[in-house]
């Protein structure tokens, strides 16, 4: 059986996503770390209004290769290899915006509106998310622009990184330091601040971090 040698619109894009994915990014996020307008990769500019294919510009695609220090090289495989690892596109928002209300359900999954996507390499839960961490309140863990994986159907264990949501709207990332029937103790991933313990009604949610971009 011939190997199909025609790139297809959905391989440059997919390599495109896979790009952004592997420097911790979102499509939108790329497109601004290459100095292009942040919309440039958004999924509504892959087809024009008269539903034609949009491609990807050569000069867009040399931009994120040289923002990203990625080689032609590199790409190339990311458009090739269509039997590698797939992408899964999980809903991405500033960790400072998800203390907001409307984003997630009582459960901790995300809902509503005004998320973004990033695209990452199987995740194996279908209510994953990501959060973009601003400020240094997490360093050295996690620096401003951090991407970090969300997934709120993983068992949560002590010493494990997780995110925590209050019912009066505080979303913290901190390392689980011990869980009672009454209360939730917290180590802070920064040393210069202080542990937390919150009692158990006071917590909303808490989801456990699986991954963070470097």
């Amino acid at each position: 059986m011939a190997q199909r040698s025609m790139l297809t619109h959905s391989d440059i894009w997919n390599a495109v996503d896979r790009l952004a994915a592997r420097a911790g990014l979102s499509a939108s996020g790329l497109a601004k770390k290459a100095g292009l307008d942040p919309t440039t990769f958004n999924k509504s500019k892959r087809i024009t209004p008269e539903g034609r294919p949009r491609w990807p510009s050569t000069e867009s695609v040399s931009k994120s290769l040289d923002a990203t220090n990625t080689t032609v090289d590199t790409f190339v495989s990311l458009i090739t290899d269509r039997g590698g690892a797939s992408t899964q596109a999980v809903p991405l928002i500033g960790l400072a915006e998800a203390g907001a209300g409307g984003y997630f359900d009582d459960g901790g999954f995300p809902v509503g509106k005004g998320w973004d996507e990033i695209a990452f390499p199987s995740v194996n839960d279908e209510h994953a998310y990501a959060l973009e961490v601003s400020g240094n309140s997490m360093e050295p863990a996690y620096r401003d622009g951090t991407i970090i994986l969300v997934s709120p159907t993983s068992p949560v264990r002590r010493g494990d990184r997780v995110v925590v949501k209050t019912k009066d709207g505080e979303v913290m990332a901190k390392e689980l330091k011990r869980r009672t029937s009454k209360s939730v103790e917290l180590r802070s991933l920064n040393p210069a601040h202080k542990e937390r313990a919150l009692s158990v009604d006071d917590v909303l949610w808490i989801a456990r971090i699986m991954w963070a971009s470097q």
